[in-house]
């Protein structure tokens, strides 16, 4: 199967001869299917590459994997690849998760987006970044408002991920203070 790499994303034509882009999006949930076109966001791309599911072109010219590698470094999405590909790795479905402020949506082994909503929403860190309190405590009331935990991949020097659920909850005194006691 092959793709064609534009500018931010990585489109593959679906013909009849090119049924595998539908498996990829119907089973494997990868991108997004609009007319005859499969829309792989580019780390969806380095990593079906990677897996060698995938040969990317751009212009007749074959992309290699170093080079779409570097794209996504040059972009500052390679943290967020590294995450992907372990998660993935892993058998979850990951999806965007831009609109609750974090990088993605994790769903559990077994459930699919359309079929069951996300578990988890991933943040991303690194190991000695600074992080405000006042984001964290945001970051886990949007997770729980939304009903969906926080896990923080928090990324070291080396490459390696370490994540963290982060639960959200009220102060104990909080419902002492309600009673009428």
């Amino acid at each position: 199967m092959q793709g064609e790499l534009l500018e931010d994303s990585i489109s593959i034509n679906i013909n009849e001869s090119n049924q595998k882009a539908i498996s990829l999006n119907q089973k494997s949930h990868f991108g997004r299917l609009e007319n005859d076109i499969l829309d792989l966001p580019l780390i969806e791309g380095l990593y079906l590459l990677e897996k060698k599911r995938l040969k990317i072109y751009r212009s007749d010219e074959k992309v290699e994997f170093e080079e779409l590698k570097n794209i996504v470094r040059n972009r500052e999405l390679y943290s967020k690849y590294i995450v992907f590909r372990d998660l993935r790795d892993r058998g979850y479905i990951i999806k965007a998760g831009f609109k609750y402020g974090s990088e993605f949506r994790l769903y559990k082994r077994g459930n699919a987006p359309g079929d069951a909503h996300s578990e988890y929403l991933v943040k991303i860190l690194h190991e000695f970044e600074k992080l405000d309190v006042s984001n964290l405590s945001s970051y886990a009331r949007v997770a729980h408002g939304v009903k969906k935990h926080l896990l923080l991949a928090v990324i070291d020097d080396d490459g390696d991920i370490t994540y963290y659920k982060v639960k959200w909850t009220r102060p104990w005194f909080h419902d002492c203070m309600n009673h009428n006691s």
